[in-house]
């Protein structure tokens, strides 16, 4: 409060009481994410053994390579899965796909499936839709990540081992199995190993976008490496680099999304607004009388370009002629352009 002579009898006091404005942000689950989480997806058992694959991509008498092919997509397959991310307003940001590696819902896929995400589903060939916890752990440089999914019940799940797949060579045949949600582009395709070194493989003929995070699998269904680049020259990382990341994942580690959803970043109060021109009220005529007096408080609204929008009465001064004056002065006054606020302002009138 600060007192302002206005002249050798009267004087009154004016103080400014700034209401802080807060921003905060709420986000919230995709549509898609909320409608799948409950009940749980009910998906189609599978049988525990797959067709046994034969030692070779290769032809063999009485066989045909295709026949070879679909050996190995058959033991591959139900664990590929098509990666759906939403963005916070529940957009799609992109969708790639990716494979199970443990019966609790782990999965990989590339780090940049996750990028911008705070949400996700993982869809499976029978129909199973999986809520995505979030992720475990992430490298941008070796573009791989590790996210868990919302798996009840854990037995249905089928998943691929990373177990070692013994030594890589140049012109070993190779398969890369998407997901059947991916169309044609999804179907298995036999290929071959142009070059390989402990975190790059490079395998012959073009491979489709979707396919990236897919898995790359031996004539036995092994892992071998995971899709990371689709185009003329594909790109994938082995499971060597792949076991390296992942090694980050300890036992207690929670999957998370970078902002989770439903959570809000900490608050900020918006800095205290400038007054620019703030004259002080009048004594009133005829109401200079000894003795005379009375202190009111009054609440302004301030625009984003500071003129005064509103006055509020919160506390009369017990005089009409003093709360029409101070109301008529504070309407003039100015504040630096903001984001809009509002202040309390008390009045006091007194005679000396």
């Amino acid at each position: 409060m600060r007192h302002v002579l206005l002249s050798h009898r009267y004087a009154f006091c004016i103080g400014v009481f700034v209401t802080a404005a807060y921003a905060a942000h709420v986000r919230g689950e995709s549509l898609l994410a909320q409608q799948t989480r409950s009940p749980s997806p009910i998906t189609t058992a599978q049988t525990p053994t797959a067709a046994p694959a034969s030692q070779s991509l290769q032809a063999t008498p009485g066989q045909t390579p295709s026949s070879e092919l679909a050996n190995v997509e058959a033991k591959v397959r139900p664990s590929v899965i098509w990666v759906s991310t939403f963005d916070s307003k529940g957009n799609l940001l992109r969708t790639e796909s990716g494979f199970f590696i443990s019966a609790d819902g782990r999965f990989v896929t590339t780090a940049h499936a996750t990028e911008g995400g705070v949400n996700a589903v993982a869809k499976t060939a029978d129909g199973g839709i999986y809520n995505v916890d979030g992720v475990l752990t992430v490298s941008k440089s070796a573009d791989l990540a590790m996210l868990k999914a919302d798996v009840k019940p854990q037995k249905l799940l089928r998943f691929l081992d990373l177990t070692k797949a013994g030594e890589l060579s140049k012109g070993a045949k190779v398969a890369v199995v998407g997901s059947s949600l991916a169309g044609n582009e999804g179907s298995a395709r036999e290929t071959t190993i142009t070059a390989h070194s402990s975190e790059r493989l490079e395998i012959a003929g073009a491979t489709a976008a979707s396919s990236i995070g897919s898995p790359v699998v031996n004539e036995n269904g092994d892992v071998i490496g995971i899709v990371t680049s689709a185009g003329e020259k594909s790109i994938a990382r082995p499971v060597a680099a792949l076991d390296s990341v992942l090694s980050r994942v300890k036992a207690d580690t929670q999957a998370r999304w970078a902002q989770t959803p439903g959570t809000s970043p900490t608050p900020h109060a918006t800095p205290k607004p400038r007054l620019l021109f703030a004259p002080a009220p009048s004594f009133p005529p005829g109401q200079s009388l000894p003795g005379q007096g009375g202190t009111g408080r009054f609440r302004l609204t301030f625009d984003a370009q500071g003129n005064v929008t509103d006055i509020r009465v919160v506390t009369s001064t017990g005089n009409p002629y003093f709360d029409q004056s101070a109301i008529k002065t504070l309407r003039q006054w100015k504040s630096a352009p903001s984001q809009g606020w509002q202040a309390t302002v008390p009045v006091t009138f007194r005679t000396r």
